[in-house]
């Protein structure tokens, strides 16, 4: 199997995890606020990530080298991932993840400058297609823009450059040290941002269900992403994500009987298009 198509696997993986976090998410966003669940979800996730380094041995690739790029794609992460949490509780999901998406062309013009990677027109046409098809199903009015859509739209610039900057620690750091790291800084910055005023609130046995579910699902999903990053490059691997519209349309449909209707389809139909010209390409050339 080429490259291409293992991180098109990986991204799979990705896409399923972050569906299902994001109606996790939804489900806590009644009784806990966002900083809460990125301070609950961080706490568990660290332990996850604990036991797995040292039952694997892994521990040893885990250095301080590169910290300081560790700290820049935290701040990022968790910035992105707090308007993410906000936006998935008061707007419909589709539309959440729809303006999400604009991240590949966040992507693709920061990765030239960032990575040195090659900006080629197969891309541009790509990414232009994805944005095109979010637009149909988004379907942005700007003259009542609820805070909702301006967080889902902010959160895809940070979103991007934690692409960007994930991108640059697989040339020199292991998985299980960019996983240690994205889980000890974000419980360090949820615990500052939900303690500042004193006042967290504690989960009852109820809630610890959803608060694992959102701590693995949150794990395995950068797991996912990070494996798919040390197989191909950042403007191929960020498109694929585009698949989580058509998904979570569906499940928020099923679930909470939000109205979906034939645009969104549409716009589906040209994401895939674009992402299927790109993998296309990337393909023929490694063959």
């Amino acid at each position: 199997m080429n490259q291409t198509m293992q991180a098109a696997l990986w991204m799979l993986g990705a896409i399923f995890s972050f569906t299902t976090m994001a109606i996790a998410g939804r489900e806590l966003g009644a009784g806990f606020d966002t900083f809460e669940i990125m301070l609950y979800r961080s706490a568990i996730g660290l332990m996850i990530v604990l036991i797995l380094v040292y039952a694997t041995g892994t521990f040893r690739q885990i250095g301080i080298r590169e910290w300081r790029t560790h700290f820049i794609r935290n701040v990022f992460h968790f910035t992105g991932q707090n308007l993410w949490f906000y936006a998935v509780t008061v707007i419909p999901l589709a539309q959440v993840f729809a303006l999400e998406f604009t991240s590949p062309l966040w992507v693709i013009l920061l990765s030239p400058f960032l990575l040195g990677e090659r900006l080629t027109l197969i891309r541009v046409i790509a990414a232009l297609m994805g944005f095109i098809g979010i637009l149909i199903v988004a379907r942005p009015d700007i003259t009542s823009l609820h805070p909702g859509i301006l967080a889902a739209a902010s959160c895809a610039i940070f979103f991007a450059l934690t692409y960007v900057f994930t991108k640059r620690l697989t040339r020199t750091e292991s998985i299980a040290a960019i996983m240690l790291y994205l889980s000890a800084l974000q419980l360090i910055f949820g615990l500052i941002s939900a303690g500042y005023d004193g006042d967290i609130a504690l989960p009852n046995i109820t809630d610890m269900p959803l608060l694992g579910l959102v701590a693995a699902c949150g794990l395995l999903a950068h797991f996912c992403i990070t494996k798919a990053l040390t197989i191909a490059p950042a403007t191929i691997v960020a498109p694929l994500d585009f698949v989580r519209l058509p998904i979570i349309a569906i499940a928020a449909m099923v679930i909470y009987n939000e109205a979906i209707d034939i645009w969104v389809f549409v716009g589906a139909s040209i994401i895939f298009a674009g992402n299927y010209l790109n993998i296309w390409v990337e393909t023929r050339k490694r063959a």
